[in-house]
């Protein structure tokens, strides 16, 4: 028996069968006992007879991962976490593990379907019930196998290509209430997701280097994104009315965290006002790479400004224009003669 993250676990060997599995508590004698047991059970032929999880359910696997797994990551995606959860948790309810099947799996992908949930809504679903599934066959080895990694994922192709015109934003700046346009103006202009806007704290701005740092991005690596002077001077104008009860940047009219749903209906009821349709407020961010893209600025800086681990996620959010692309065809002309390739051209036909 040894002691291993906290937990005590037991390694036996018995004709051939080795048998290395957690014994669930930091308690010395109980595990002693625990180990004992099944020890029994090996000389008896009774352990290796039955599943080790045969009497733990969904509800026992979820909490656990929920109190176990979920604190190590990132806050965004404890909270995707949380979502998924409410959908999984309806479906698979206090199913034991072993009737959770690749079936079971598939029929719920039918039902979130019908619900009209998107495909990469239904894969990060499934992420995260096979992350849990993992490690109770891995670490906790509570069941044989992942039935999650039997079934296959959605075919994604909810990319959006949608950004702000010059006229849109204005239309849309001039009619959002003060505290609105200075979010929507400022995620124009830094890139920012939603809850990286909520959460920005004081203390992440550097006036000296004008700078704010996103210490918990979703990839859960901080990253700093410097300011241009419309994004400076909005901070400049807040920092007057600052209130020193709290260090959020974006706050509510009683000092707190502005709730996001609140702020989705507040920027829903602005473009209807305004007849701009098929908008989402993550749209912002499209917009703001979309127009770092069409001013020539290289994917590689906006891949680091949005804070991307993958290069290939950024092209979903980078479109160019005509007109900027041409200057890439104009570099071929650099050293030419053109007149004289003129002279000489040969047109054929096929």
């Amino acid at each position: 028996m040894f002691r291993r993250g906290g937990v005590y676990w037991t390694s036996i060997s018995y004709k051939g069968k080795r048998i290395r599995k957690s014994l669930e508590t930091a308690d010395k004698k109980l595990a002693q006992s625990i180990e004992a047991k099944i020890k029994t059970e090996i000389v008896e032929g009774k352990y290796f007879e039955k599943p080790v999880g045969d009497n733990k359910t969904f509800t026992d696997m979820m909490e656990k991962f929920m109190k176990e797994h979920a604190p190590k990551v990132s806050g965004n995606t404890r909270l995707s976490y949380s979502a998924s959860l409410k959908h999984l948790s309806t479906y698979f309810g206090d199913l034991k593990l072993l009737e959770i099947t690749p079936k079971k799996i598939s029929d719920y992908k039918v039902l979130r379907y019908s619900k009209e949930a998107k495909p990469a809504t239904i894969n990060r679903e499934l992420a995260m019930l096979s992350k849990a599934f993992s490690l109770a066959f891995k670490e906790w080895e509570w069941i044989k196998e992942n039935p999650v990694s039997k079934v296959p994922k959605e075919k994604e192709n909810n990319e959006r290509d949608r950004w702000l015109t010059d006229e849109q934003e204005r239309r849309l700046l001039e009619n959002a209430p003060q505290w609105l346009r200075d979010i929507i103006l400022f995620d124009l202009h830094t890139g920012l997701r939603k809850g990286e806007l909520l959460s920005l704290q004081w203390n992440r701005f550097d006036l000296f280097r004008k700078t704010i740092i996103i210490q918990e991005s979703k990839n859960g690596k901080p990253r700093t994104i410097p300011l241009n002077q419309i994004a400076l001077d909005i901070l400049m104008e807040k920092s007057k009315i600052r209130n020193i009860k709290h260090d959020l940047v974006f706050a509510s009219s009683v000092g707190t965290k502005i709730d996001s749903d609140n702020l989705g209906r507040a920027f829903e009821s602005v473009l209807e006002k305004v007849d701009i349709q098929d908008f989402h407020f993550h749209d912002l961010r499209h917009t703001f790479a979309t127009r770092l893209a069409q001013r020539g600025i290289d994917i590689y800086k906006i891949s680091k400004l949005l804070g991307h681990k993958d290069i290939r996620m950024t092209q979903r959010y980078s479109h160019h224009c005509p007109e900027s692309l041409r200057d890439g065809v104009h570099v071929l002309e650099l050293g030419h003669n053109l007149v004289t390739v003129g002279e000489n051209r040969n047109v054929s036909y096929a």
